[in-house]
């Protein structure tokens, strides 16, 4: 089943699928998605991530977790 993404779900799905081990914290996703050089529009990737989850959701895989405190990663199962 096709997943339709926004350009930014997109451009997020691909920074964390670069390496998928790693937990990107949120300043690195807004200085690599958006081009942000200072942190402080933290919510905008809690949004776009939120948005991104639903979407995958009825995918079987991968699937965007928040890492308390840290930032996201993608996993293979919850």
């Amino acid at each position: 089943m096709p997943v339709h993404l926004s350009a930014k779900e997109f451009a997020l799905l691909h920074a964390l699928a670069v390496d998928p081990a790693r937990v990107l914290s949120k300043a690195d996703l807004l200085r690599d998605v958006w081009g942000y050089k200072a942190m402080g529009a933290t919510r905008t990737v809690d949004a776009h991530a939120c948005r991104l989850r639903k979407k995958l959701a009825a995918a079987p895989r991968p699937f965007v977790v928040n890492v308390r405190g840290v930032g996201y990663k993608l996993t293979e199962s919850l």
